[in-house]
């Protein structure tokens, strides 16, 4: 088992607190200043689960939940959900671009912040979302691509953000969240700080909403007519049940079928380290027997 402690630099491992301001009184007002602190180093195995993201034109996963019965015994949960990348860093499609652009001061969030976490979208009525809460927030999501031949399982803790009433868990998912948020490395708005004041949450969930096309932005049981679209990226009635799920990854495995005659598997455990030795938590990676 080895350590993974690549040196990264002072502005990589930085973490960002993030604190609400406290001007504005409606959630569209909800700004965050982000404040650098000490944060995890770039997983090691993201760059390559990345590789296998994009090698695929269009990529969704399995996620796994714990539910219980009506005897109060645990159950799994498992239905396919389309993965939306490392939050928050979604790519918007043209479209969601111009109503972001349109309907958002300033457009989306300056691009200053990257992170290790997974994230999909859901409806709040859901029955996952409860899942999570009654288990300890425990998820498990797995990718296989067929044509690498390669699986992964991530898994970790989720947390839901969007709630646009700001209440309790709502802070506490992105107190969480923020945890795993770094400033990027080199980036034009990261170094100097400049954009740090401008990202918010709101922001943030805003961008997700608009990725989804004006059809699929509307609840199923609202208030709006059948195949109404929703154009409006704050509507009250569709913003309600929106969320962002965001996974904290504990644990990496990924297994390599490529060679039927020596499969290969490996796991990434995430080890916490002393709060204040300015290092952060450490990837330890392990091969397994397949």
């Amino acid at each position: 088992m080895v350590i993974s402690q690549s040196p990264p630099s002072r502005i990589a491992l930085q973490r960002l607190h993030i604190i609400q301001a406290t001007t504005g009184t409606t959630p569209r007002s909800q700004m965050a200043t982000l404040v650098p602190g000490a944060a995890p180093s770039r997983a090691p195995w993201r760059d390559l689960l990345t590789s296998h993201l994009n090698k695929t034109p269009s990529y969704d996963f399995t996620i796994a939940t714990v539910a219980h019965d009506a005897q109060n015994r645990p159950v799994p949960r498992v239905r396919t959900c389309g993965c939306r990348g490392f939050f928050p860093e979604l790519e918007l499609h043209p479209n969601g671009q111009e109503d972001m652009w349109q309907q958002v001061d300033e457009g989306e969030n300056p691009a200053v912040v990257e992170s290790d976490m997974l994230a999909f979208t859901t409806d709040v009525r859901m029955e996952k979302l409860s899942q999570l809460e009654s288990s300890g927030r425990a998820i498990e999501a797995v990718f296989w691509f067929k044509d690498l031949m390669a699986q992964w399982r991530v898994k970790g803790r989720a947390f839901a953000i969007g709630d646009p009433r700001g209440e309790q868990a709502e802070r506490v998912a992105r107190s969480e969240i923020q945890k795993g948020l770094r400033v990027k490395h080199g980036d034009d708005h990261g170094d100097d700080g400049s954009g740090l004041g401008k990202w918010s949450w709101d922001k943030a969930v805003t961008k997700y909403f608009a990725n989804h096309s004006p059809v699929m932005r509307v609840p199923s049981d609202s208030a709006l007519g059948l195949g109404q679209k929703v154009k409006d990226l704050h509507d009250p009635v569709a913003r309600a049940n929106f969320r962002v799920v965001v996974i904290q990854p504990e644990e990496v495995e990924r297994l390599d079928l490529t060679d039927y005659e020596n499969p290969r598997r490996w796991k990434w455990t995430l080890v916490s380290q002393p709060v204040g030795d300015g290092q952060g938590d450490q990837w330890a990676e392990t091969e397994l027997w397949p």
